[in-house]
Formats: structure tokens, sequence, C-alpha cells
């Protein structure tokens, strides 16, 4: 098997220009065959921009995007393997739900008989599990429901790709992470690829095999979930990707010593230049107790504020000679198994090799 074939998509040295605005940057990216892939980045990064050339509603200004091996400039969107589901899903009110789905179907070229048409957009329902749901309007559909019609038009034509361009936006959280379980079932049942953007971090890393973060046109990172989250590129990812608590500090003339502003020295780790540098640290990794352990606490701090999350709290808490730090505790590691209160003074401990530095 080639290299080019091992893959359903590739982007070869691509830009893209909107005038004299450049949305994309000599992007090169390779998506493997039934990978879920996680665009991931703030608005305006190129996420979507990327995903529309994938998808061929948008040509590249230079490079190659290929699909399946095969150069897609200049193809159009219907002569792709490719399909698309929507924000706003896009949904024809006028049609009952299998009208929808059934759509695509109808405009194949030779003509399928109008059982097959029936029939498979009967099985893509069952896929989504809106079987029975067939001579529904779209108005009579819950916002979940109209969600999944929606991923039943885009799979009914069995794409080599399936493009989620913020699906699942505009449902409430509930409703939200029940359809991001559904979505990675029905990408394993259908072992196709999925290209999903998103802005939302926790989106990303629940749902996709690996995420490219983008930042201004450009892939910063792109690794599995828990290699973007634990070992961030740079603080632009460190920093988007999660929550975390930036320090600024010293690589000391030794390269072995890290001293933060307050003048607090952790070991550096290796292979830092000595100067100005930034630490990331996120709120996690921090432990909070009233009262130093046997080692002693690393830094100390005044509660400003707290907000209870049921199983976990989030606290703001003003570290001496540092500011403001968040940190996340689980209510079992708290001391005494209790909350702690605003105005108490803490002490938080941490384990340097989960501190991040990267230069200022």
């Amino acid at each position: 098997m080639t290299a080019a074939s091992a893959n359903d998509i590739e982007f070869r040295s691509v830009t893209k220009r909107y005038g004299s605005v450049t949305a994309v940057t000599d992007i090169n990216l390779t998506v493997p065959k039934g990978a879920f892939v996680a665009l991931l980045g703030p608005s305006g990064c190129g996420k979507t921009t990327c995903l529309r050339m994938i998808g061929g509603f948008e040509q590249p200004s230079e490079g190659t995007v290929l699909i399946d091996g095969r150069e897609m400039n200049g193809v159009p969107p219907y002569r792709r393997a490719v399909n698309m589901v929507f924000q706003h899903y896009a949904l024809f009110p006028h049609f009952d739900v299998e009208q929808n789905v059934a759509y695509g179907l109808k405009q194949a070229r030779p003509k399928l008989a109008s059982s097959e048409i029936s029939a498979r957009a009967r099985q893509a329902l069952e896929m989504v599990r809106l079987g029975g749901f067939e001579k529904r309007r779209i108005h009579e559909m819950s916002g979940g429901q109209q969600q999944r019609v929606a991923l039943a038009r885009a799979i009914v034509n069995k794409p080599s790709v399936l493009l989620l361009d913020e699906p699942l936006a505009a449902l409430d959280k509930k409703l939200r992470t029940a359809m991001q379980i559904e979505l990675q079932t029905l990408q394993r049942e259908l072992g196709i690829t999925f290209v999903l953007v998103t802005h939302d971090q926790e989106e990303a890393l629940s749902m996709s095999d690996m995420v490219c973060v983008m930042n201004a046109g450009r892939i910063v990172q792109m690794a599995k979930p828990q290699d973007v989250y634990d070992k961030p590129a740079d603080l632009f990812v460190a920093d988007f990707v999660g929550k975390t608590n930036r320090i600024m500090a010293t690589v000391e003339a030794d390269g072995a010593t890290l001293r933060l502003s307050n003048g607090t020295a952790l070991p550096a780790g290796s292979g830092l230049k000595p100067g100005v540098a930034t630490v990331a640290l996120r709120p996690e990794a921090i432990e909070l107790a009233r009262q130093a352990g046997r080692d002693g606490g690393v830094l100390a701090g005044t509660v400003t504020h707290r907000i209870f999350l049921g199983s976990t709290a989030e606290y703001q808490i003003s570290v001496d000679g540092l500011g403001d730090f968040l940190v996340t505790a689980d209510r079992r590691s708290v001391q005494e198994s209790d909350l702690v209160e605003p105005g108490e003074r803490v002490v938080l401990t941490f384990d340097p090799g989960k501190v991040h530095v990267f230069p200022a």
C-alpha cells in the first residue's frame, strides 16, 4: 500500500488567501483512514477554511489537497467522496425526515430505484437510532433528533470522509454530551474518517483520536488528546487547551534551576536554556492543604474565591509574590475532607515534573 493511499486526507503545503488576508499558511496535514480528527482553535485560526477545502467549497491558493491519494484541486464538492454536517444542519423544513435523508440519493447518477432509495434512507435512520421517525416533519423533531437526521443524510451516500462543522454548538450541555458519545459510536460502526471542527476543547479531547491545534492559520500541534493536554508544544497550546496557571520565572545560568518570580527555586529539568521563561501549571496538578506536610509547602496564599462543582471545587488563591492561582481540588484530597473557605490561608504543593517551561 502506498503512503498516499494509507491516508484519506492530505494537505501538502496548502495556503489559502482571501484577497490580502491569508487564512491558512503552508499547512501540511495527513489524516489516516478511519481516524477521528478534531481541528481545534480559536475563531479565525483557519480550521473552518481547512474543512471547506476538504469539502471542495474552497480551493487552495497554493499547495495540494488530496483525498484517498487523488488530487482534489479544482474538483467540485459533488464529485468528492465527502459529505458535511453543517452547524445549523441545513435541513429542508418542507420535507419529512425520510425525504431529507433521501435527497442526496435522488441526485445520484445513474438514478437509483425508488425502493432502493427508501431502503437506504431507512437503514441510515436506523444507524442514528431514528427508526420509526421517517414520516415526522422537521419542526416536530428536537434539536438532538434534527442533528441525527443531518448525520443520516450525510452518511446515506457512504462517503469516505465525514466533515463535521461544529455540529453540536446549538445543543444544551447534557444533550451535547450524549451526542458526543453517539458520534463516537457511529464513527466506530461506520469505520470512516471523521473530521470535526470545533473551538470547544472538551469536545475535541473527548471525541477524537487525534487533535490538530491551530492558531493564526498554522498547525501548532497535532497529537493524541492526552499528549496535547499533558505535553503542550508551546505556551499557546498550554493556555488554550484546558486551564493553566502562568508564572514568570528564570532559568538560571546552571540550566538546572528554575527560579519563580517570588524567589522560589525548583529543579528545571533538562534541555532548557538560561533566561527568562514562562511556567505553565495545570490547576489539577496542584495539591491544596491547610497546613504544610512533612516536606513543607512550595507556595503559600489566601483563598479569595471558591466555586463548588460537586465532586470537585475550584479555588482562586492569591499566592504570596506570584498573584492569583486557579486550583482544582478533589474534595477527598483536601485535609479533613472539607471545603476551604474564602479568607483561609493555605499551602500549595506540586510535583516539579508537572511544570511546563516555555521561553518567554
